[in-house]
């Protein structure tokens, strides 16, 4: 089906009945893909650093360009800062517990 050139066939279909498997989609152990979320942010980072040098300096003239990168840092930086915060959490929870 495509609704203004949209193809919904496209989008991610659900597993089998919504079961929940015991096995991670990829092999990736959970460092790794700390790691790599980590360098994606401060990629993103350095990249809205480097934006704001060019429109500073005058080599850019698209402010909206500068303006979208520094807010999809900042969107990026918040969503990493929740994530730490939901492990933090999740890590006193599981150190109240009673053995």
């Amino acid at each position: 089906m495509n609704i203004n050139g949209f193809n919904i066939n496209s989008l991610p279909q659900p597993s089998s009945a919504g079961r929940v498997s015991g096995e991670l989609a990829t092999s990736d152990d959970f460092g790794s893909v700390v790691t790599s979320a980590l360098d994606s942010l401060n990629a993103s980072q350095l990249g809205a650093e480097q934006e704001v040098a060019k429109a500073v300096s005058g080599e850019s003239q698209d402010l909206h360009k500068t303006i979208i990168a520094i807010q999809s840092a900042d969107l990026q930086f918040q969503l990493g800062l929740q994530v730490r915060n939901k492990l933090i959490g999740a890590y006193e929870e599981v150190m109240r517990m009673q053995v």
